[in-house]
């Protein structure tokens, strides 16, 4: 009761306590509740679209497999199952087509007891029925029974709402997955059931060189591409963490200043000092359960809140369709909560053994308190030169995005700790230039002051640090995305047709145009490096591309020896993923076997998680003979553009089944952008929030206490209009220091983030961007914060009466 006594007397306290473990426990369990959503979808599609974890057989180079190489393993008492995979839209609705045959359905797949698949005859007989997450059906802007028209002019069977069906996903029998996909006596893989044996040479004895075995965790490539963006995710909600507990640090180690009277005390009654930890250890754990509870309540909300851009960019990016409606589960409640816990007896760690290690005469002495952070500082710079050290040996030896992490933690934990001695040596510095007695007083209060509002100004220049390393990042991003988009996006038009003899069509009749000078095919096949998804694109000779594609490195004939069809270019991330570098021979597997070709070239590819390859339009035909023959782009005079899609579409309609000028794709690019940042733009925001709470905690805190050491300068003369101007440029003085500090530690955080952590997770390099403007706005808003953060201590120290600081005198101070 004696130590809970001090929260009544000091509700300030215990609200800036309690503040900063429900907002660090929301920033981090929120980011944690975005991530557990965006898994468990991947969980739910790779439970239905693998089958439970099962098998598959696929074709050897990554084509389809002919219905006749099915029926041979099936007469030869393989348990397989076949399935058509391929992608349809439905306005602008990208939707993954899973068909599925239900009788031969492995009873262990989750497909096989689905409702709604075990209905045979409405599932398997005309005109089938199309399950769909109820979701999707409302992204689709449908009801249940309606049949959508996809871009390939076919119609969906009747769609009905299930709940077990992953979103973005629509499932239907096999035969109408053929027909939507025109895939006639063709499918994608074979389930294999779990107890069959099916050993390699097995397979290789029934079908040769022509298929091969699939494990499940090869087909997790949703999982394995977005890990990056969500260890993004993690490191920023880990930051705002720690920057939340900075507040609770500061909170708690001024709560035990503040009753080392009360401690002295009752150690002097008899009150054993274990007695007196343990009571000080339960308080801390109740505190932390009951702020962590609100945190998690605070970080639901703050899930639910960015889920929509979370969901945009992983769309956006990655194809990746995430549940719109937040689901938490148990398990994230207990590890936000043991977080919470841990975090706030690391808090709390440091007063509880300085007050066990004072001897009990020293312990009511502010002064004590402050002789023993003086020590403490040189121990801190120790620990930040350790921490550099350790991110200099991380940044020179390690491999992999978690160096780069420890390389940024490195660099921000030893920053941090080295801001205490960058100020008190700029307030030594300040004291020692000093004339008038009144400003000598200023930095050495200042300096004394330097201890209670160090932790609040550490959290400052890590938020600070964080907006203008992100910021750098981001900006620098968009202006290279920008160009980049210039100099890819050159053709006028782009279209897709629904079909291989639609698409002739539409070619033939704008070739006889005058106005469209060029029409370029860019035809894609699919296939996988070092067990990674690639994109092939075929592309036909000409100007466009010789004279706008960016190219990072390339042969002197790079142009010729692709367009010979002897070799190719490579996405800067494949390139990196491989180690592929100009010259380096890869060999490419393809529908018809192995084609060994030569890189000519390595270009950017930025915002795509997946490998990309670049070759001759005539060898994607003589390699992948079957590939999809429907997407063109188109030369045309800018301002003749409107008119041709509009000319296209009257002679065409249905035919087409997608159309866009430039600056459209330009423009939804650009908002995939946006939205991919929206993310890291709120985090970035709440964490200078935080830093702002931190500094106004720690103000209201040491409120009291600026008592004793301005009560004898106005006593001497000094108005306190005047100590709240001099308050005032202490804070201010502080703030732009940190801020001034913060700029170059920001900036070498941009250089970790473009070349380091962004290689690693996405395999492309960013050049590095400044923006001296930005960094007016960071100083501008250090300022801003500490002024927001002074008014509540400046106006309870104008309010402060003449009775209240004579009361200084009266005590033992």
């Amino acid at each position: 009761m004696t130590l809970l006594s001090h929260w009544r007397r000091h509700p300030a306290s215990f609200a800036t306590l309690f503040i900063g473990l429900a907002v660090a426990t929301a920033l981090w369990s929120g980011v944690q509740a975005l991530n557990q959503q965006a898994r468990s979808s991947y969980d739910r599609a790779a439970a239905v679209i693998s089958g439970g974890g099962l098998r598959s057989i696929v074709g050897a180079q990554g084509g389809p497999i002919s219905e006749a190489q099915y029926v041979t393993l099936r007469r030869d008492g393989w348990k397989v199952s076949p399935v058509v995979e391929g992608t349809a839209r439905v306005g602008d609705v990208a939707l993954r087509l899973l068909g599925v045959e239900p009788l031969t359905l492995p009873r262990t797949s989750p497909l096989a007891t689905m409702e709604g698949v075990r209905e045979f005859k409405a599932f398997m007989t005309p005109p089938w029925r199309a399950l769909i997450a109820p979701e999707t059906l409302a992204e689709l802007k449908a009801s249940e029974g309606d049949r959508p028209l996809t871009d390939r002019a076919r119609q969906l069977p009747p769609l009905q709402a299930n709940p077990d069906v992953p979103p973005g996903l629509v499932l239907i029998d096999i035969a109408a997955a053929q027909d939507i996909l025109d895939r006639r006596g063709r499918v994608t893989r074979l389930m294999l059931a779990p107890k069959t044996e099916a050993p390699v040479d097995d397979l290789k004895a029934v079908a040769g060189e022509e298929l091969r075995l699939v494990e499940p965790e090869e087909m997790q490539d949703l999982e394995r591409l977005t890990e990056s963006f969500h260890m993004n995710l993690t490191a920023f909600g880990l930051l705002a963490f720690f920057v939340g507990l900075f507040i609770v640090h500061a909170s708690m180690g001024l709560a035990f200043e503040q009753r080392l009277p009360a401690v002295r005390t009752m150690r002097a009654v008899g009150v054993s000092q274990h007695v007196i930890m343990g009571a000080m250890l339960a308080e801390v754990v109740v505190l932390a359960l009951a702020a962590g509870t609100a945190g998690m309540i605070c970080g639901y909300a703050i899930a639910a809140g960015l889920l929509p851009d979370v969901t945009a960019s992983l769309e956006g990016l990655y194809g990746a369709h995430v549940a719109g409606r937040l689901a938490v589960e148990p398990a994230w409640w207990i590890s936000g909560l043991a977080m919470t816990l841990l975090g706030a007896i690391a808090a709390a760690a440091v007063g509880l053994v300085k007050t066990y290690r004072m001897p009990v005469l020293a312990i009511a002495q502010p002064l004590a308190w402050r002789q023993a952070h003086e020590r403490h500082l040189a121990q801190q710079g120790a620990l930040a030169a350790a921490a550099l050290a350790v991110a200099l040996l991380t940044y020179l030896l390690g491999t992999g995005l978690l160096a780069g992490f420890i390389v940024i933690a490195g660099v921000l934990v030893g920053a941090a700790l080295l801001l205490p001695l960058a100020l008190a040596a700029l307030l030594v510095a300040g004291e020692s230039r000093a004339r008038s007695a009144l400003s000598q007083w200023f930095f050495a209060d200042s300096r004394q002051q330097l201890s209670g509002l160090s932790l609040a100004l550490m959290a400052l220049l890590l938020a600070l640090a964080a907006n203008v390393g992100v910021g750098t990042m981001v900006d620098g991003f968009r202006k290279t995305f920008t160009g980049w988009l210039d100099e890819r996006l050159v053709s006028e038009v782009y279209f897709d047709a629904t079909g291989d003899a639609e698409a002739d069509r539409i070619a033939g009749w704008l070739e006889r145009r005058s106005d469209v000078t060029a029409v370029l095919p860019f035809w894609k096949a699919e296939t996988r490096l070092a067990a990674w998804p690639v994109d092939v694109f075929g592309f036909r000779d000409h100007a466009t591309y010789r004279e706008h594609f960016p190219l990072i490195a390339a042969a002197s004939d790079v142009w010729d020896r692709v367009h010979a069809g002897r070799a190719v270019l490579v996405s800067e991330q494949l390139a990196r993923r491989t180690r592929l570098a100009v010259g380096s021979p890869v060999d490419i597997p393809t529908s018809i076997g192995i084609w060994g070709a030569e890189v000519a070239g390595i270009y950017p590819d930025y915002g795509n998680p997946k490998g990309q390859l670049r070759i001759d339009l005539d060898a994607l035909l003589s390699h992948w003979p079957d590939v999809r023959r429907t997407s063109y782009s188109l030369r045309v005079a800018p301002d003749q553009a409107a008119a041709l899609i509009r000319s296209m579409q009257a002679e065409f309609g249905a035919a087409i089944g997608r159309i866009i000028d430039q600056s459209s794709l330009k423009a939804i690019s650009t908002r995939i952008f946006e939205k991919t940042f929206a993310v890291t733009a709120a985090l970035n925001s709440l964490t200078l929030i935080v830093s702002g709470i931190a500094l106004v905690a720690s103000l209201l805190t040491l409120g009291n206490q600026r008592l004793a050491q301005m009560a004898p300068v106005w006593a001497v003369g000094v108005t306190r209009r005047r100590l709240a101007t001099l308050e005032l440029a202490k804070i201010l003085l502080l703030a732009a220091a940190t801020a001034c500090l913060a700029i170059p530690l920001g900036l070498a955080l941009a250089w970790c983030l473009v070349a380091i952590v962004n290689v690693e997770a996405f395999g492309w390099r960013l050049p590095l961007h400044v923006f001296p403007a930005q960094w007016l706005e960071v100083m501008g808003l250090a300022i801003l914060t500490s002024l927001v953060a002074s008014i509540a201590p400046l106006v309870r120290l104008g309010r402060t009466s003449a009775a209240d600081l004579l009361k200084v005198f009266a005590n033992e101070r």
